[in-house]
């Protein structure tokens, strides 16, 4: 039987949460609620944490996983620089489900970081925010599926053999579900923002806030994060 605990985001259990990270400590992955979808979480800070996470998805090791944080503050310890744009879209849409690719600090291992840049996020659901500030490291958050597969927003509808790579799982019971969160690179200063995936937030809603025009914006092709 798989180790499978019940959550409740609107009556949080401590020992859940310490139990969660000292898994995530010891080296061994969960599988826990985002605020759409169930997520893969890791040590961010342990490359061989993060790449049984990319041998467990079937995901080329080129290609990202985002991860959590507790607040802001641990943002300055794992990018360059924090870029104008990017704060406006955190203080409007931080908690929330938006992901911003930074460039990289020098100090974030290759794994996370292959093209040396991060996706980030601050997370809304109670049981990750929870989890992210009773941990002492960031937490990887990308979604619990093999990549190409459909994400889930319910437990019971994991495919057996794959919840089988897991240490413990969090059943926090049915989520959202829909899309994931919009993820945008704020890298690019001089060619402006980049939306690599149209998720919750919608790009209209992105161009209405920041005020910008479309050709500040550049559209890409969807990325799975």
């Amino acid at each position: 039987m798989h180790n499978i605990l019940k959550a409740d985001k609107n009556n949080i259990d401590s020992e859940l949460i310490k139990k969660a990270v000292l898994t995530l400590e010891q080296g061994k992955t969960i599988i826990f609620p985002t605020q759409s979808l169930y997520g893969i979480g890791a040590n961010a800070f342990n490359p061989d944490a993060v790449k049984k996470i990319f041998q467990i998805k079937k995901r080329l090791l080129s290609t990202p996983i985002l991860i959590l944080i507790d607040n802001k503050k641990t943002l300055k310890k794992l990018v360059l620089e924090i870029p104008d744009i990017a704060e406006k879209l955190m203080e409007k849409f931080w908690p929330g489900r938006l992901t911003i690719i930074f460039k990289a600090a020098k100090t974030v291992n290759k794994v996370l970081a292959p093209n040396k840049k991060i996706g980030i996020r601050l997370p809304a659901h109670p049981i990750a925010a929870a989890i992210t500030k009773t941990a002492k490291f960031p937490v990887t958050a990308t979604s619990a599926n093999i990549s190409g597969i459909p994400a889930i927003s319910e437990i019971k509808n994991a495919d057996k053999n794959f919840i089988k790579n897991f240490d413990l799982i969090i059943d926090a019971g049915k989520l959202k579900g829909g899309k994931g969160s919009t993820i945008i690179d704020v890298t690019d200063k001089k060619n402006g923002i980049k939306i690599l995936r149209e998720g919750s937030i919608p790009t209209e809603q992105i161009i209405k806030f920041c005020c910008i025009t479309r050709k500040f914006l550049r559209l890409q092709g969807v990325r799975k994060f």
